[in-house]
């Protein structure tokens, strides 16, 4: 698949919540990097973020535009609630190795009603 293709599967899977058919786009040792959180190395871990992720927040993606350009795949997204941010995915033989997704986390965390952290 060229990286777009495993791209428009990511949406597709993010958007039913699905974590597992997620984890399976990513190589073994894939790195998801968020820039508000801490990377996640693995796809077994970034499984489980997806999963944790999913069961505390209705998350929604929305394409407003997405780029292929040789082994890469850049997605610039938006979600109902007016979230936005990007997400830049190098893809190697048809997985994800990693990825890096820019997004303002204190405005999720009140859009979804989360509790803000104190430090």
């Amino acid at each position: 698949m060229r990286p777009k293709e495993v791209l428009q599967k990511f949406v597709e899977a993010f958007n039913n919540a699905d974590a597992n058919t997620l984890a399976q786009l990513y190589s073994d040792n894939a790195i998801n990097h968020q820039v508000a959180e801490e990377p996640i190395q693995g796809r077994e871990s970034i499984r489980n973020m997806f999963i944790d992720s999913f069961a505390h927040a209705k998350m929604t993606c929305i394409v407003e535009n997405m780029f292929e350009d040789g082994e890469w795949a850049i997605m610039e997204w938006r979600d109902p609630l007016g979230l936005r941010g990007c997400g830049f995915f190098h893809i190697v033989d048809s997985k994800i190795i990693f990825q890096r997704g820019y997004w303002d986390k204190l405005t999720f965390l009140r859009q979804q009603g989360l509790p803000i952290p104190r430090k």
